[in-house]
Order: structure tokens, then C-alpha cells, then sequence
């Protein structure tokens, strides 16, 4: 694949990887879309519950997987290395749109807020977690996680070097910032259904499951620097006393 081929492709991955958040906010916001998680029931419950959940576990072990150093370093050797984060992303896309097109309703209501200044302020938190998932990024270097850097130094025939990685923003808080944003935005809805529910807790549940693994990756890359960033920040709930910056070279284990 040439250099050219190469950059045109991680653009298209990030168009297709975007695309699918983009259409997640209505998905899970119910806003605009026929097929949202939270649409009447059209299947059996228990066949819908067993969909959702190989659509779940599919989408789970393609994030984490793909994401390990091991996989990365066979997988290099099919993907050209300036073109494998954006077949993560590419890949990450296009298991989350089939996550959500797929998905099968649950119905039953867990819980209906009606009272409009209550469900104005949930709508808002929503947002709000999106906001920190989106703004996380670019904490970190947006077009680096999402594979474009990479193609466009390939492209300019430039060496992709490791970048100097820093806590601001978020990451002076909470180790994971982005996770704190997906989790907001999965549970923060004026109605839970039983399939919203369902989708919310199986995304807490993987979080915590993948934070271990991601910082087992991130400790044996970045050995005592990462140790002391973790222990000097909490994982996911604020304290909101700042720690200090903590700086050392940064590689992307940051999915899951």
C-alpha cells in the first residue's frame, strides 16, 4: 500500500470511526434515529437478550483485543505499521455501528423522569459526558489515538517518534477521563429502559475489566512512571486536588 493509499485510508477509518460516535449520541439519546436502544420491543426477551450480548462481546473483544501489544506486534506484520491504528479505529466503527443496528429493544421502563426541569438537567449530563469523552482526547493528541498522525508523517516520509506524554486537562484528576465520560453518558438518561439499563451496566462492567488490562500494558511500557501516575491520581472518581503533572513517553494502550 503506498503513502498515499495509506493517508486516504486513515482519513476514510476516521470518517467511519466518527461517524459511528456520532450516531451513537442519538442512538443511545434517543434523538433522530428509528433503531433507538430505547424503541418498543419487537423480539422475544430472552432471544433479544442473547443478540445483545454477542453483539456486546463481539464489540468488547474487538476493542480490548486488537489494543494489546501482542496482537499489534503480529498484526504489523499484514497492516503496514502506519496504517494499524486506523484499522483499529476503522474496525472500532464499524463493530459499534453493528452493535447498534443490530440491537435488539428489551422494553420495560426502569425509570421515567417527567418533571422537565429534571430531565432537562439529565439531558444536559449526558452531554456532559460526551463532552469529557471528546475533550479527553485531545487531552491526550486526538489525531495520534485515532491513526492520523501516523499516516500523515508516513505520507511526508517523516519517522512517527513517540510523543511526550503530560496529565493536563482531566487527566489531572482521573487516570481514565475518557472512561468517566462513557460511563456518564450510559447511565445519565431521564429514561432507562431495561435494554438501556442492560447496555450500561455491560459498558461499566467492561470499563473495569479493561482498566486492568490497559494499565498492565501501560505499566510495562512505562514502568515507574506510570506507577507513581497511579498512585498519585485516582482511577475514575475525582478528588479534585490536583496532582502533579507526570510526564514520560506515550503509547497508545489507551483503548480498552
Amino acid at each position: 500500500m503506498g503513502r498515499f493509499a495509506i493517508f486516504v485510508y486513515a482519513v476514510a477509518s476516521y470518517a467511519i470511526g466518527m461517524a459511528s460516535l456520532v450516531y451513537m449520541v442519538a442512538w443511545l439519546g434517543n434523538f433522530w434515529v428509528p433503531n433507538a436502544i430505547d424503541a418498543p420491543a419487537v423480539v422475544n426477551v430472552q432471544r433479544a437478550a442473547i443478540v445483545n450480548s454477542l453483539l456486546f462481546g463481539a464489540f468488547a473483544i474487538q476493542h480490548s483485543v486488537m489494543a494489546r501489544p501482542w496482537f499489534k506486534s503480529w498484526w504489523t506484520r499484514i497492516v503496514p505499521k502506519p496504517a494499524e491504528r486506523a484499522t483499529y479505529v476503522l474496525t472500532s466503527g464499524l463493530a459499534l455501528f453493528a452493535l447498534m443496528l443490530l440491537w435488539q429493544p428489551l422494553g420495560g421502563i426502569v425509570w421515567n423522569v417527567e418533571t422537565p426541569l429534571l430531565r432537562t438537567l439529565l439531558y444536559a449530563g449526558y452531554g456532559i459526558g460526551w463532552a469529557i469523552l471528546v475533550s479527553s482526547t485531545f487531552c491526550l493528541c486526538h489525531f495520534d489515538l485515532f491513526g492520523l498522525r501516523q499516516a500523515w508523517l508516513h505520507f511526508t516520509e517523516r519517522p512517527h517518534t513517540p510523543l511526550s506524554f503530560a496529565t493536563p486537562g482531566f487527566y489531572r484528576f482521573v487516570r481514565h477521563p475518557i472512561y468517566v465520560g462513557w460511563i456518564t453518558l450510559a447511565w445519565l438518561t431521564p429514561t432507562m429502559t431495561i435494554s438501556h439499563l442492560a447496555f450500561a451496566v455491560a459498558t461499566s462492567v467492561y470499563i473495569l475489566l479493561a482498566i486492568r488490562w490497559e494499565e498492565r500494558d501501560l505499566v510495562a511500557i512505562h514502568g515507574d512512571d506510570y506507577e507513581r501516575f497511579r498512585l498519585t491520581t485516582p482511577m475514575l472518581i475525582p478528588r479534585f486536588s490536583r496532582a502533579p503533572v507526570v510526564q514520560f513517553e506515550q503509547s497508545y494502550s489507551e483503548s480498552p
